[in-house]
């Protein structure tokens, strides 16, 4: 705890002050204080109580006795909750793809648009380790995804140079990452905020797959009102709850077409004068896009396995 805090908590009556818990572990907290620095706390039993458990993201009033004990006595009202992470308040969500090693999987970052849009959660797409790829292959994923209903960001996370942008994009809100593991997420978190000293770790030569680094879930300020959450990779993501005739509108790209079809149900698939299909063959819906929706809609329909990058070997 800061001198600050502990000053103020030596006065008569004891200071409320207002957070945001950053990390909590067996229940202990560290609530992060603007302008103060980071407080250990307690959850009060009245929250107990209510059966009110606090998650990382939630704005606290906190109390500091005269020892420097803090205890987290109102957890003020969520904007939002995520249950994977469980985190709460969450303005965004920035999906991390490298470009190569480990490779490129666009159903995976289709799945992760989708489900991101079933919470309302804007969400911001970053193409890394532009070093590794072939000429014009960053062009064509920016292409692929500008009418995605994201906005895309490609980076070399070794290089502050192209992190500009996207780090103006994070200011002032409260962000989640995600992404595979091996993309460079830790990466970029230690490239804002060097004192996060996230573990990076190396990429498997045999079967160019990323070690898993990151192990919990933590919120670090990485500017005033600034902050990152890293989360642990991923190799697949399920689409539940989704029907297949509903899979379309989560694709913005065939909203604009979707109402010239002959038929108002219709599924996008093989039905005449299908106005989407059309506009994927004059190349004005990008051709990867629609085969991804093809893909997922038979998945949803019970025609295919769901997809995963689990390699063989590690399938239990």
């Amino acid at each position: 705890m800061t001198n600050a805090v502990a000053q103020a908590a030596t006065t008569e009556h004891m200071e409320q002050f207002k957070g945001k818990i950053t990390k909590g572990v067996g229940g202990n907290y560290e609530v992060h204080v603007e302008g103060h620095g980071t407080v250990l706390c307690r959850a009060k039993g009245i929250l107990r109580y209510r059966r009110m458990q606090p998650l990382i993201g939630d704005n606290v009033s906190v109390e500091i006795d005269a020892a420097g004990a803090g205890n987290i006595t109102e957890i003020l009202p969520r904007a939002n909750e995520l249950v994977r992470p469980a985190i709460a308040n969450v303005d965004q969500a920035l999906l991390v793809c490298a470009i190569r090693e480990p490779e490129f999987h666009p159903n995976l970052l289709d799945r992760f648009l989708i489900l991101m849009s079933r919470q309302n959660m804007p969400v911001l797409v970053c193409f890394n380790k532009t070093d590794l790829a072939e000429d014009g292959e960053a062009e064509r994923l920016c292409r692929i995804y500008r009418d995605c209903g994201a906005d895309v960001y490609v980076t070399q996370a070794s290089d502050p140079r192209t992190l500009e942008a996207l780090r103006e994009a994070l200011t002032g809100k409260t962000t989640v990452l995600a992404g595979p593991s091996g993309v460079g997420k830790s990466t970029i978190m230690n490239a804002m905020q060097p004192e996060a000293a996230m573990e990076v770790g190396e990429l498997s030569e045999k079967i160019k797959r990323g070690k898993q680094t990151t192990r919990h879930t933590q919120l670090f300020c990485v500017a005033p009102d600034t902050y990152l959450c890293d989360t642990p990779g991923f190799s697949s993501l399920y689409l539940a709850d989704i029907l297949p005739e509903e899979l379309g509108t989560y694709f913005p790209e065939f909203t604009e077409y979707a109402g010239q079809c002959r038929y108002p149900d219709c599924r996008h698939l093989q039905e005449p004068d299908c106005a989407v299909r059309a506009a994927v063959e004059r190349d004005e819906i990008p051709k990867e896009r629609y085969d991804s929706y093809r893909l997922l809609f038979d998945e949803l329909s019970g025609r295919r396995i769901i997809y995963s990058r689990k390699p063989k070997h590690e399938e239990g």
